[in-house]
């Protein structure tokens, strides 16, 4: 295919952040609508990217190379397989849905939707980028929209927020650089192409791999984030306007589970054989504390961003259970669980914290005890909300449920991991607990009169939250195309790590 379609997805949004920032600024509306117009291009694409994907191989498709800056053999390079397509529609179809969600926005409209389409293009080339400096320029030029995005219009410690997201973040690009300096000169010949990085990983030193894996680990833990690395996102998630957490969620955390699996696991398979076993007790650890601390929660959306350390200890635990059978075959049904997780957990918290901005927009709290019988207030709401608890909670026919059971099955798989996975399955009971918690003290009982004057779920957000369910509940029922997608792509990662 000569269409340079993942250049295109990329260079898009920055196009449009230009356009948006020569408007007058008094023209809001105008503003706004063409911004979603915008971000609607990359979605056509990544869609038709996703169709036009051969699943049958595990090689780089759609790739574009060029020279960028020969002296330091840095290329311009772009490619996507199994395991970035996935990722780049999830990026462009939360991207939209968040610019509908921020019509409310009164204040220097033109600024933020310019930074948000900022982001867009940064999170798009992350998912695309092959070669090292390009990733990581594209892994840093989403820091600088995200932190003013959080510092300008977030809650009353936006400021706090926002430098603390900053750092954390900031703390473990520095470690991922020096990660990427090692490769670069322990490589032979010297190069930032990440296949020929990955072609060489097996001949990198046992030591090497070891110290490399550790400066990466710390980069995308973060991301993840990974317990005890969790701390700076319930403070980032209460205070970001509704899509920021939207995308914070739905995109920004997997980040971290991409970059492992994208680099750390194929360019360090030593590293990654002898960090397996930690890696996944960090997983369980992040299931039971995040669900735990969730319990405890009287915020509705800290109760949220909670639980988005709990899930993604789902997807830790099913990175680190992969191996080769006895009859020579990967196993690939944990790391499978892992991207269904992604996947899912983007779909469904991005639609919980949807549904959160919401409620906030017209009661302005988010208290739960404050609410009570809202159910017969705000039926059409209600239910939209319960059915994506539910999704949460890992009900049968939601697409969380097909995640949570392909890292149990993956994992109970080995004997290794048998102990741990029945830890594990205590944080489906634990979310059920929260869950269900929140649910009935919000949407059932008595109604609070003080809510008299709620009103309905509109027709723009209704709009916005509708692919969300829509997948939600497809995936939950026939998760086979998504499946298809990355078998190819995980086989191999699991061959290259067991080199």
């Amino acid at each position: 295919m000569d269409f340079p379609i993942l250049s295109v997805m990329i260079f898009t949004p920055l196009i449009g952040m230009l356009i948006v920032m020569l408007m007058n600024k008094e023209k809001t509306e105008l503003i706004k609508y063409t911004s979603v117009a915008v971000s609607i291009i990359p979605l056509i694409l990544s869609v038709m990217l996703w169709f036009g994907y051969d699943s049958s191989t595990a090689a780089m498709q759609f790739t574009e190379r060029y020279e960028w800056i020969p002296t330091l053999s840095i290329q311009y390079f772009l490619g996507v397989d199994g395991l970035s397509v996935p990722m780049l529609f999830l990026t462009a179809l939360l991207s939209t849905i968040s610019l509908i969600v921020s019509f409310h926005i009164k204040i220097r409209v033109k600024e933020y939707f310019a930074f948000f389409l900022l982001l867009e293009a940064g999170m798009i080339g992350v998912f695309a980028a092959l070669d090292f400096f390009l990733f990581y320029v594209f892994w840093e030029v989403m820091l600088v929209p995200m932190y003013f995005l959080i510092g300008i219009w977030g809650g009353p410690r936006k400021e706090y927020a926002a430098i603390k997201f900053f750092l954390y973040t900031l703390f473990g690009s520095i470690f991922m650089l020096v990660g990427i300096l090692i490769l670069y000169l322990n490589s032979s010949p010297h190069t930032l192409d990440m296949m020929e990085l990955i072609a060489q990983g097996n001949q990198f030193a046992h030591s090497l791999q070891i110290l490399v894996w550790v400066f990466f680990f710390l980069a995308f833990a973060i991301k993840v984030p990974i317990f005890p690395f969790h701390t700076w996102l319930p403070d980032a998630h209460v205070e970001a306007p509704t899509a920021v957490s939207i995308i914070l969620a739905g995109v920004l955390l997997k980040m971290g589970t991409y970059g492992f699996l994208r680099i750390s696991y194929p360019m360090l398979p030593h590293g990654t054989q002898y960090f397996a076993y930690p890696f996944a007790i960090l997983g369980v650890i992040g299931i039971i504390y995040g669900a735990l601390v969730s319990m405890a929660q009287k915020d509705l959306k800290k109760l949220v961003a909670y639980s988005s350390v709990s899930h993604m200890g789902y997807c830790v635990l099913g990175m680190a259970v992969f191996f080769i059978n006895s009859n020579g075959q990967p196993h690939t049904t944990g790391l499978a669980g892992c991207i269904f997780q992604m996947f899912s957990h983007g779909l469904i918290t991005g639609a919980l914290f949807l549904l959160v901005g919401v409620l906030y927009d017209r009661a302005h709290t988010r208290e739960i005890a404050a609410f009570g019988g809202l159910g017969a207030k705000l039926p059409l709401y209600t239910a939209l909300m319960t059915v994506f608890a539910m999704a949460s909670l890992g009900l049968p026919g939601m697409s969380g449920f097909v995640a949570e059971f392909m890292v149990f099955v993956g994992a109970f798989a080995s004997p290794t991991y048998q102990v741990m996975t029945g830890i594990a399955v205590i944080g489906v009971v634990l979310t059920a607990a929260y869950i269900l918690r929140m649910v009935q003290k919000m949407f059932l009982g008595e109604f609070n009169v003080k809510w008299a004057g709620l009103t309905e779920i509109n027709g723009r957000e209704i709009l916005a939250v509708a692919p969300l369910l829509i997948l939600t509940i497809a995936l939950g029922v026939y998760p086979k195309p998504l499946v298809t997608m990355i078998s190819a792509t995980l086989e191999n990662i699991v061959f290259m790590v067991s080199r």
